[in-house]
C-alpha cells in the first residue's frame, strides 16, 4: 500500500482562502486534523475529524495510525504552518518525505500590510506556551522592533506590564485584533495604556522603541557611563579580559554574582543574544542602581536579582557561564555551589585581588574538576599632571578562567 503524504495546509487569516492545490488536498482528505476554529471552517467536509487538543505526541500517533490505514490526512493550520506553527512538530515526527506543505499568508504579513511596514528584517516572536519573555527582550535589544504572537497568558496587557517592569517605558505597541475578521481593530498605545485594557484572544502585537536608550549599550562602555555608589566596580581593561575568558555564546544563560553596577552583566548580554543574564547583587543601594542601569541602557535581557548567592540563585536556570567579581573572602560555600550548578562544558571566571582568595579559588576549582588558567592584570590610566600626562596605576587583579568538562556522550 502506497502511503499518502500528510497535507499540511495553511488557511490564512479569517475565512479560508486556498489555492487550487491546497483546496484539492483538503477536499480529498479522509481525515481532517485541526483546532476547533479550523475544523469549523469546513462544516460540510465528510471526513473524520481529529481535534488538536492535549499533547501533540498523541495527536501525531493518531495521524500515524490513519496513514498506516491508507487514509489521506490533511492538517489545518493558521497562516503558514512552518512559521511558528505545527509544521516543526510534524517535521520532527514524520520527516519532510512524508509531508507536503501549503503555506498561506501569516498574521505578521497582514499586520505589516496594515501598518505599511516593510517586514523583511522584522523580528517575529511567539510567546505561545512560554513562561518567559527573553526572546522578545532579545529582539527588542537587537532591532528595537518586534512582532509578537500572544496567547491567553501572554496577553498584550501582560506583555506591556512585563516591559514596564524592566524599565521599558521607551517602547510603545500596536495591537492588531482579529485580523481579516469582521471585528478587526487596530490600537496604537503607550505601554501604561495597554496594561489597562482587554483584547481579543486573536491579537498580534508590534512593539517598537520610541526613543533611543539614554546610555548606548556597547562593549567597552566608559567607566563613568553607569550609575554606581563608589569606585568598586569592574573597570574597562579587566572587564574586557574577563569577558574574553567567559566567552559567552548566543543563547547562553549567564550569571553575574556580586554584579554591583552591572557593567559585566550588561556587556555580556551583547555577547549572548537570545540568552538571559541574571545579575545578582545583595546590597540594596547597588541593586537599585543596577535596576536603573538596565533601564538606562535598555538591556532588557538582564534580570536584576536582589539577594546573596548561593541562596539567591536557587530558582534560576542552571548557567552556561558564571562571572564572580569578588566577595569570595569569608564565603567558603559560594564557589563550590557555583561549580556544582555550572552546566557541563560551561565556563566560570573569578576576579580576585587578595592572594588568600586566589589560593582558595584555585583549590576549589581543582577539587571540582575544573581546569583553569590565570592572568594577572594591572592597567595604568593616563591623567594630567603639570600640563603633561602621567600614568596612574590601578590595583592588580587576578583573573581566573575555568572550564567544566563537557558531558560524556
Amino acid at each position: 500500500m502506497t502511503e499518502n503524504p500528510v497535507a499540511v495546509v495553511g488557511l490564512g487569516l479569517g475565512p479560508p482562502c486556498l489555492g487550487p492545490e491546497a483546496a484539492a488536498a483538503v477536499a480529498r482528505a479522509d481525515v481532517l486534523v485541526g483546532g476547533a476554529r479550523q475544523l469549523a471552517a469546513f462544516p460540510d467536509h465528510p471526513g473524520r475529524r481529529i481535534p488538536i487538543a492535549g499533547p501533540l505526541a498523541a495527536l501525531c500517533d493518531a495521524i500515524e495510525e490513519a496513514m498506516a490505514g491508507g487514509l489521506a490526512v490533511a492538517v489545518l493550520a493558521d497562516g503558514d504552518p512552518l512559521f511558528f506553527g505545527i509544521g516543526r512538530t510534524l517535521l520532527c515526527r514524520f520527516g519532510l518525505a512524508r509531508l507536503v506543505f501549503f503555506p498561506n499568508v501569516t498574521a505578521v504579513g497582514v499586520a505589516a500590510s496594515r501598518l505599511g511596514l516593510p517586514w523583511q528584517d522584522l523580528p517575529a516572536v511567539s510567546l505561545h506556551g512560554r513562561n518567559d519573555m527573553t526572546p522578545l527582550y532579545a529582539a527588542l535589544v537587537r532591532r528595537g522592533l518586534a512582532a509578537v504572537y500572544t496567547d491567553a497568558v501572554n496577553t498584550p496587557a501582560a506583555v506591556a506590564a512585563r516591559l514596564l517592569e524592566r524599565g521599558g517605558d521607551a517602547f510603545a505597541m500596536t495591537v492588531l485584533e482579529d485580523l481579516n475578521l469582521p471585528g478587526e481593530r487596530l490600537w496604537r498605545l503607550t505601554l501604561p495604556e495597554a496594561t489597562t485594557l482587554d483584547f481579543s484572544p486573536l491579537s498580534l502585537l508590534v512593539v517598537e522603541r520610541t526613543r533611543p536608550a539614554e546610555v548606548p549599550l556597547t562593549l567597552g562602555m566608559a567607566d563613568d557611563a553607569l550609575m554606581r555608589l563608589d569606585r568598586v566596580f569592574t573597570k574597562i581593561p579587566v572587564r574586557a579580559v574577563s569577558l574574553a575568558g567567559l566567552a559567552p555564546r548566543p543563547g547562553d544563560v549567564v550569571w553575574d554574582i556580586g554584579a554591583g553596577a552591572g557593567s559585566v552583566a550588561l556587556e555580556a548580554s551583547l555577547l549572548c543574544p537570545g540568552g538571559p543574564v541574571f545579575a545578582v547583587e545583595r546590597d540594596p543601594g547597588r541593586h537599585a542602581l543596577l535596576v536603573e542601569n538596565i533601564r538606562l541602557t535598555g538591556a532588557l535581557t538582564v534580570t536584576a536579582v536582589r539577594g546573596e548567592a548561593p541562596d539567591a540563585v536557587a530558582d534560576l536556570p542552571d548557567p552556561d557561564r558564571i562571572f564572580v567579581g569578588g566577595g569570595l573572602s569569608g564565603r567558603p560555600d559560594l564557589l563550590p555551589a557555583l561549580c556544582r550548578r555550572l552546566r557541563p562544558g560551561g565556563r566560570l571566571v573569578v576576579n580576585c585581588v587578595l592572594f588568600g582568595s586566589l589560593t582558595t579559588a584555585l583549590t576549589i576549582l581543582r577539587d571540582h574538576g575544573l581546569s583553569s588558567s590565570l592572568t594577572q592584570m594591572q592597567a595604568n590610566t593616563a591623567s594630567l599632571l603639570g600640563g603633561d600626562l602621567r600614568l596612574a596605576a590601578e590595583n592588580p587583579v587576578f583573573i581566573l578562567a575555568a572550564a567544566k568538562e563537557p558531558a560524556r556522550a
